[in-house]
C-alpha cells in the first residue's frame, strides 16, 4: 500500500505543479476554447484547453516513480502491459492535442481510439476470462478477447469524454471511479502490485492534482486530450483488474456478480449518458456524433441553476454507486448486501428529490447561475 501511495502522490504533485505552466503553453499553441454566441458551451470567457497534457505528465511521473521503486520490479520486468498503457496514452494525448488545437472529425477520433485500444491489447491488456454466476469461469478466445477489449475501451473513452461538460466533473467522477477500482483490485490481488492496482492510483493522483485548476471557475480545461486519456486509463484498469478475475474468494451470491458489474457500477453515469445520447440522436434522425446540450450534466445544471452544485451532485451520485460496488467487493453475507442496498435506495431517492429541491432553491449566489464558467461537452 505504501508504494501505491507514493506513486499516487508523485502523480498528484507533478500534475498540480505542471498545470499552470502548461496553461501558458496552451495559449501560445492556440489551444483555447472560445465561446461564441448561440453555441452549446456553458462558459463565457476564452479558456485554455488540452490540460490533459498536464494529467499525462503526472501519470508518466508516477510510472517513472513506480519503475524505480523495488515494490514494482516484478511488474515492469515480467510484463509489457505498463509499456503498452503508457504508449497508448502518449498516442491519444498527441491526437487530443491536434483535436483541441485544430479540431478533428468524429470518425477520425474514433479510429484513433480504436488504435490506442489495439496498442494495449498487443501489450497484453485484454479480457481473458471472467466469472458469471450460474455459468462459472468463461474463457474467451484470442479474437473475441481482443474485440471485446477494443469495444469496451472505446466505450469508456467516449463515456468520460461525454461527461466533460462542466468544470471538474470529468476529473472528479474519474477520480471516484479510479479509487473504487483500486480498492477492488488491491484486495483481489492480495496487495500485490499489478497494472490493475498501479494505474487507478496514478489516475486518482493525477485527477486530484488537476482539480484545483479545473474546478469552477476553471482556469484550464482538460479537453479531449485529458478526457480520452482518462477514459483509456480507466478502461485499462477495468480490463486488467476485472477481465482477469477467476473465481471470487467468497461464496456470497452478491459477491459473485461484482467482477462483472464493478466497472458498470463505477462508470454507470458516463456510460448511461452515452446510451441516452445515442438513443436521443437516433430518434431525432441525427448522426450519433452530433453534438447537443441535452446530456445529464446539462439537465442537472438547468435544474440546479448553479455550476458547482450540479457538479457536486454528480460527484455524490458517482460516489454512491462506487461505494455500493466496493461494499459488495470487499465483504460477504447479508450485511454487505443490506449496506449496498441502502446506498442504492439513498441514490434513487436523491435522483428523484434533489433536482426538485435545487429547482426550488434557485441560484446559489451571484455569478453562479445562468451561464457560469465551465467546459463544453467534448464528444462531438
Amino acid at each position: 500500500m505504501t508504494a501505491h501511495l507514493i506513486v499516487m502522490v508523485a502523480a498528484a504533485a507533478v500534475t498540480f505543479a505542471f498545470t499552470p505552466l502548461y496553461r501558458r503553453i496552451a495559449f501560445r499553441l492556440g489551444a483555447v476554447d472560445v465561446p461564441e454566441a448561440g453555441d452549446r458551451k456553458v462558459h463565457r470567457d476564452p479558456t485554455p484547453t488540452s490540460g490533459g497534457v498536464a494529467i499525462f505528465a503526472g501519470v508518466a511521473a508516477g510510472f517513472l516513480t513506480a519503475r524505480f521503486l523495488g515494490s514494482f520490479d516484478a511488474l515492469f520486468t515480467t510484463s509489457t502491459e505498463p509499456l503498452g498503457v503508457i504508449a497508448a496514452s502518449l498516442f491519444l494525448v498527441i491526437v487530443g492535442i491536434v483535436d483541441d488545437v485544430r479540431g478533428m472529425r468524429a470518425p477520425a477520433k474514433l479510429a484513433a481510439q480504436a488504435i490506442a485500444a489495439g496498442i494495449i491489447v498487443l501489450s497484453g491488456v485484454q479480457f481473458l476470462f471472467f466469472w458469471l454466476p450460474g455459468v462459472g469461469l468463461v474463457s474467451l478466445s484470442i479474437d473475441l478477447a481482443a474485440l471485446l477489449t477494443v469495444v469496451w475501451t472505446v466505450a469508456v473513452i467516449n463515456g468520460v469524454n461525454l461527461i466533460d461538460g462542466l468544470d471538474g466533473l470529468a476529473a472528479g467522477v474519474t477520480a471516484i471511479a479510479a479509487g473504487a477500482l483500486f480498492v477492488y483490485a488491491f484486495q483481489a490481488a492480495d496487495g500485490q502490485p499489478t497494472v490493475a492496482t498501479l494505474v487507478p492510483m496514478l489516475v486518482f493522483g493525477a485527477c486530484v492534482g488537476f482539480l484545483p485548476h479545473n474546478f469552477n471557475p476553471a482556469k484550464i480545461f482538460m479537453g479531449d486530450t485529458g478526457s480520452m486519456l482518462l477514459g483509456l486509463l480507466l478502461a485499462s484498469s477495468t480490463v486488467s483488474g476485472v477481465g482477469r478475475t477467476i473465481e471470487p474468494k467468497f461464496s456470497d451470491v452478491a459477491g459473485l456478480i461484482v467482477p462483472v458489474l464493478l466497472p458498470l457500477f463505477v462508470l454507470a453515469i458516463p456510460l448511461a449518458d452515452v446510451g441516452f445520447a445515442i438513443t436521443r440522436r437516433a430518434k431525432a434522425g441525427k448522426p450519433v456524433f452530433h453534438a447537443d446540450k441535452s446530456h445529464i450534466h446539462h439537465w442537472l445544471l438547468e435544474m440546479a441553476q448553479s455550476h458547482r452544485r450540479a457538479v457536486l451532485v454528480m460527484w455524490s451520485w458517482s460516489a454512491m454507486l462506487a461505494s455500493a460496488a466496493m461494499v459488495l467487493s470487499i465483504g460477504y453475507g447479508t450485511g454487505p448486501r443490506i449496506v449496498a442496498g441502502a446506498i442504492v435506495v439513498v441514490l434513487v431517492a436523491s435522483i428523484v428529490f434533489v433536482p426538485r429541491v435545487l429547482r426550488r432553491e434557485g441560484p446559489a449566489g451571484p455569478g453562479d447561475a445562468a451561464e457560469p464558467a465551465g467546459a463544453k461537452a467534448r464528444w462531438e
